[in-house]
C-alpha cells in the first residue's frame, strides 16, 4: 500500500501563536522542481491589523527590557537556529539552492544574528553624545526605538533576508510585522518555530506570508506603523510606499538590490535607521553661596 505524504500547513505567526489566517485562504507551495511541498496561508488585511496590535502591545516592555536582556535573547535564536541547521538547509536545498549555497545563507543567519546581539548594549557609543551648552546643564542625546516597523523582506532570500531584516530593527526595542518572501516562504514560518522557542516575547516579531501587492497598500497606510523598511527595486511600489506613508509621515528606508550574504549588509548603522534621537536638558543644583556646583 502507498502512503500518501501529510503536507505541513504554515499557520500565520502573530502575537506568539500561530493562527490560520483570518480570510481562510492558502496557496500551495512548490519545490524547484513544481511539486507542491507545502500549503501556505494568504494573509489578509485583517491578519495585518491584528499584528499591530500586537505588535504595539509588545513594544514598550521590549523596549524598557535592557539592552544586556535583548542581546541574550538574540543570542538565544541562534543558539536555536545552530541547532536546527539541517532542517533550514534542506529547506532551502528544495527551494532551489545547492548544499553550499543552503550552509552559506544558514551559518551566514547564525552569525548575524550574534552579531547585532553583540552591538545590542554598544551601538549608543558611536550615535549618542554629550552636547556642550552655555549654562548650568547637561544636555545629552540618546538614540530611542522608532517602535512598530513594517517589514517588506526580500522576494528572493527565504532566511539570510528575514534575519538580516528583523535582527537590527528588534535589538533596540522595536517590534515589528513582517511580510515574508512569497515564492520562499518555506523558512520563513520555520524560523517562527524557532522565534517562539527563543524567549522572544510574544508580539516582538510578526510573521505573515501572503501576497505583497496586496498587503503592501495596508502596510504603508496603516496609521499605528511609525516605520516600514521595504526590500525591493520595484519603481511603482517604492512611489507608492512613499505617497501612502505621508499620511502618518512614516520613516521610509528602501533596500535596493543588495546581496544579504555579504558582510557589508550589517552595520550597527543600520540598527540607527529605525531610533530616533530624544534630547534631554538637566539642570545642574547649584550647591552653596558660593554658586558652585555639581
Amino acid at each position: 500500500m502507498t502512503r500518501i505524504e501529510v503536507l505541513k500547513t504554515y499557520k500565520l505567526y502573530i502575537g506568539g501563536k500561530f493562527p490560520r489566517t483570518e480570510s481562510g485562504r492558502s496557496y500551495p507551495l512548490k519545490n524547484v522542481n513544481g511539486v507542491e511541498i507545502a500549503t501556505m496561508c494568504t494573509g489578509s488585511r485583517k491578519d495585518f491589523r491584528n499584528a499591530v496590535v500586537e505588535a504595539r502591545k509588545a513594544q514598550e516592555p521590549w523596549a524598557n527590557r535592557t539592552a544586556y536582556n535583548r542581546s541574550q535573547i538574540l543570542y538565544r535564536i541562534a543558539e536555536m537556529l545552530e541547532g536546527r541547521k539541517a532542517q533550514f538547509m534542506d529547506e532551502l536545498m528544495q527551494m532551489g539552492s545547492t548544499k553550499k549555497q543552503a550552509e552559506e545563507e544558514v551559518f551566514t543567519s547564525i552569525d548575524r544574528l550574534i552579531y547585532y546581539a553583540g552591538w545590542a548594549d554598544k551601538y549608543q557609543q558611536i550615535s549618542s553624545s554629550v552636547n556642550p551648552v552655555s549654562g548650568a546643564f547637561f544636555n545629552f542625546s540618546v538614540q530611542e526605538p522608532t517602535g512598530v516597523v513594517a517589514i517588506i523582506a526580500p522576494e528572493e532570500n527565504g532566511l539570510i533576508g528575514l534575519v538580516s531584516t528583523i535582527a537590527p530593527i528588534i535589538v533596540s526595542g522595536n517590534s515589528c510585522i513582517v511580510l515574508a518572501s512569497e515564492s520562499k516562504a518555506l523558512c520563513s514560518i520555520s524560523f517562527a518555530e524557532v522565534i517562539n522557542s527563543s524567549d522572544v516575547p510574544g508580539g516582538v516579531i510578526n510573521i505573515l506570508t501572503g501576497n505583497a501587492e496586496e498587503l503592501i497598500p495596508h502596510f504603508s497606510t496603516h496609521m499605528d506603523v511609525n516605520s516600514l523598511l521595504y526590500c525591493g527595486n520595484d519603481k511603482k511600489t517604492i512611489q507608492l510606499i512613499k505617497e501612502n506613508s505621508t499620511t502618518n509621515l512614516k520613516r521610509i528606508v528602501i533596500k535596493k538590490d543588495i546581496d544579504w550574504i555579504k558582510d557589508d549588509n550589517e552595520s550597527p548603522y543600520f540598527i540607527t535607521k529605525f531610533t530616533e534621537v530624544k534630547t534631554t536638558w538637566h539642570p545642574i543644583e547649584q550647591i552653596g553661596a558660593s554658586g558652585s556646583g555639581y
